[in-house]
């Protein structure tokens, strides 16, 4: 199955170039379970090979994240939790998987949706709870690609260093989950003091 979603990436990037990534990459952030670790190192690659510049191909990706991301801030404003709960497994969004993001949307505001761009999994769902939420549309729209372009430059980035063996990081993408989810709480956590310290002092 792995195998096969490969080739098929591979194919429309060949086939379409930089509007393959967008493609691909709105696929991936409208909530269908599209990997975006196969889609922007596979474009690392083609920027290895000279038929790509690293800078238009991360961009290309930001883009299609960000288009994908209002078809799904469009589902969750417009059709609400009914629709998610009632055809979220369709697309591999269990209950658990929303009120995760859901928790951390109410916990921590819109600052969330920059957040989770930069994590594996959670970034693709954010944008439901987003658009429940009736969150401020052009801020969603800014704070969606603006935390899209650093993830789809690291991948693209890896793509490029490993060359011909892009194939094998999608697995080691998977285990950063942790790692990236503890700075992003440590970093939190850092802000949070900060604030408190601040408002003792006023």
């Amino acid at each position: 199955m792995v195998e096969a979603v490969v080739e098929w990436v591979t194919r429309v990037i060949s086939a379409l170039g930089y509007p393959g990534v967008v493609a691909l990459m709105t696929i991936e952030s409208a909530c269908i379970p599209l990997p975006s670790e196969i889609i922007m190192p596979f474009s690392g690659f083609l920027v290895a090979t000279g038929r790509f510049n690293l800078h238009w191909a991360s961009l290309a990706g930001a883009l299609g994240c960000l288009i994908g991301s209002l078809i799904a801030y469009a589902a969750g404003y417009y059709g609400g939790r009914p629709l998610v709960q009632r055809y979220g497994r369709y697309v591999l969004i269990g209950p658990h998987e929303f009120e995760m993001v859901d928790r951390w949307f109410a916990r921590w505001g819109e600052a969330t949706v920059f957040l989770t761009r930069l994590m594996p999994v959670v970034r693709t769902f954010i944008s439901l709870p987003a658009g429940i939420a009736r969150m401020n549309l052009a801020r969603f729209a800014f704070y969606s690609f603006i935390g899209s372009v650093p993830w789809c430059y690291l991948l693209a980035y890896v793509g490029l260093v490993l060359g011909k063996n892009w194939r094998h990081i999608s697995p080691y993408m998977h285990r950063l989950d942790a790692v990236i989810i503890g700075a992003l709480v440590a970093l939190f956590i850092w802000w949070l003091v900060r604030r408190l310290r601040s408002a003792r002092a006023g």
